[in-house]
């Protein structure tokens, strides 16, 4: 049911030739899936020089064609939504239903990029003077280097992906090594709609290692990152001192609050789906709540309701509300969160403790 792992350089399938290796676990389990090579710096080396063949090639294709090979691609990810989140899930832990709409979802962020490349307008600017024209014109600015995290495997790379090929751009994304399989999906549905060989690269490999040879590197003309905020501050100022373009999406720290005259239930149903979604491993989810004294009894039963009929299990499994984390290093994280807060004098109202392992 798992996929097979390989890098894609240069429109080609490859193993990386590097010398280190990791295991792919399911979180469900706690056992291997897979086993993934990480690139060296030779395969980082074909894909620069692919990327910047593939950009040279692309860039001469008009935003039309373009975005017909984008829809296409949107096409074939949602006809393999099955397959691709079946992976998904394996590797990253959410539920299957969860993993279809990320899926689903990626299909429709292509074809969105594909018809917003055909919107790259440019402007004209008032002259200071009779017979001068001032033209703005957009113009794909060279091969990205793009970085995305694991709780979305799927949506961050497509998201990466279809903006740089709808403007024109070749790109190297280096996915994450913990969940290699689904990302894989999404680039063979881009092969088989079409794109030129060299446009899209995906790697794999130590994220520090990579992102310190790619980002420097004469080739690489954008960098696109999403992740925390400590690695996004390190990779934008590497960025900075070559003078390179950068985007960062970094971690969020979102707090809700609850006031006297909410809507106690829709809160509680809204914040609880928030809460669980993904076991809590969204960029948006809500970290602290801040509930008024005359609603507090009444969101914090209901709330602990939904907690308790949330059903934790294998994300495969048909009866499963929320899955696993999606590796030991958040289970132990959390465990030690409870921890320091009951230490600080909160009560648990229900669960704090792990489930199985």
């Amino acid at each position: 049911m798992y996929t097979s792992l390989e890098h894609y350089i240069d429109g080609q399938w490859v193993e990386a030739s590097g010398a280190k290796t990791q295991e792919v676990v399911n979180p469900a389990t706690s056992k291997p899936i897979g086993a993934l090579g990480h690139a060296s710096k030779g395969d980082l080396d074909k894909a620069l020089a692919a990327a910047d063949k593939g950009f040279k090639t692309w860039r001469r294709v008009s935003a039309y064609e373009r975005g017909k090979i984008l829809r296409k691609a949107g096409d074939l990810v949602r006809a393999r939504a099955e397959e691709i989140a079946k992976v998904l899930t394996l590797e990253q832990g959410k539920v299957l239903m969860e993993a279809k709409l990320e899926v689903q979802s990626a299909g429709d962020i292509l074809e969105w990029y594909a018809a917003e490349g055909q919107r790259a307008y440019g402007r004209i600017i008032p002259a200071r003077a009779d017979g001068v024209r001032n033209m703005v014109i957009l113009e794909p600015i060279g091969p990205v280097a793009a970085f995305t995290p694991w709780n979305f495997p799927v949506t961050q790379a497509v998201r990466k992906i279809a903006a740089a090929l709808a403007a024109g751009c070749s790109i190297i994304i280096k996915c994450p090594e913990e969940t290699p399989g689904s990302p894989i999906g999404l680039v063979k549905a881009l092969h088989d709609a079409g794109v030129p060989a060299g446009v899209v690269n995906l790697v794999y490999g130590v994220p520090a290692e990579i992102s310190e040879y790619l980002i420097p590197h004469p080739t690489i003309r954008k960098i696109s990152f999403t992740g925390s905020v400590p690695v996004g501050k390190h990779l934008n100022a590497l960025a900075a001192s070559h003078m390179k373009r950068a985007t960062m999406e970094l971690g969020g720290h979102a707090p809700v609050l609850v006031f006297d005259d909410a809507d106690v239930d829709g809160a509680a149903k809204l914040m609880g789906a928030f809460k669980y979604r993904n076991a809590g491993q969204v960029c948006v989810s809500p970290t602290r709540f801040f509930v008024h004294d005359k609603v507090y009894d009444s969101f914090v039963g209901k709330f602990i309701d939904i907690a308790n009929n949330t059903k934790v299990g294998d994300g495969l499994a048909p009866d499963s509300r929320m899955g696993p984390l999606a590796n030991p290093r958040r289970v132990n994280a959390i465990e030690a969160f409870v921890a320091d807060a009951e230490d600080k004098g909160a009560k648990v109202e229900t669960g704090g403790k792990r489930i199985g392992n």
